[in-house]
């Protein structure tokens, strides 16, 4: 329609000037096209150059010493707690010196709808052990990159009850540092993190026909 009006209605120069103003807007939708197919090429080209190339490496080693450090925390309290270092747990209150690494804790940390139930279980032989044992094997699974799956939901069994001690956390309405550790145990086993730094690789092999033990 907008051609039949110019035939009709406009003169020789209104013709001209609208065959110019046509010209210089394909030109400048061509040019547009070109620029963005350009910049479509430097993206790609830069995301398989990163992304691909360089990223993959960086990543790899941060999960690696991301679970190495989360399975030096595990192990760190298994030992303090053991020998009393010092640290958190003097020397008299050591587990081998009789002491109880759940009591203290439990008995009068508790706070929230689960007081009770820790209130009870505090001190108690079977509830020292499995904690203790958990810390150890968590920590050494964790640091060899094996049994990362298992590791996993032990960890985050423990550390979902070991924040339901103090209820509401107290610098936050719900989050604190036991859930951050959980989340961040998910993430390790998902992106494979005991192949990095670690022995995951092999035992990945050794284990291959059941995934829990991987």
């Amino acid at each position: 329609m907008k051609k039949v009006f110019l035939a009709e209605d406009t003169g020789p120069s209104e013709k001209r000037e609208a065959r110019q103003m046509e010209g210089i807007m394909a030109t400048t939708s061509t040019h547009e096209a070109h620029t963005h197919r350009a910049f479509a090429d430097i993206v790609a080209h830069e995301a398989k150059t990163d992304d691909i190339e360089r990223h993959p490496t960086a990543v790899a080693v941060m999960a690696g010493l991301t679970r190495l450090s989360l399975g030096w925390i595990f192990l760190w309290a298994f030992l303090d707690k053991t020998f009393g270092l010092g640290h958190e747990t003097a020397s008299k209150d050591a587990w081998v010196n009789g002491g109880s690494p759940t009591y203290g804790f439990l008995k009068f940390g508790a706070v929230g709808p689960f007081k009770g139930f820790y209130n009870n279980i505090a001190g108690q032989t079977w509830a020292d052990w499995l904690f203790m044992l958990a810390l150890l094997g968590i920590g050494v699974a964790l640091i060899l990159g094996i049994f990362m799956n298992l590791a996993t939901v032990a960890g985050t069994v423990l550390l979902v009850m070991m924040w339901s001690v103090v209820l509401p956390p107290a610098n936050n309405v719900f989050m604190d540092d036991h859930l951050i550790y959980a989340s961040v145990l998910v993430l390790l086993a998902l992106l494979g993190a005991g192949r990095y730094l670690g022995f995951g690789s092999y035992w990945e092999r050794l284990t291959k026909h059941n995934v829990f033990l991987r």
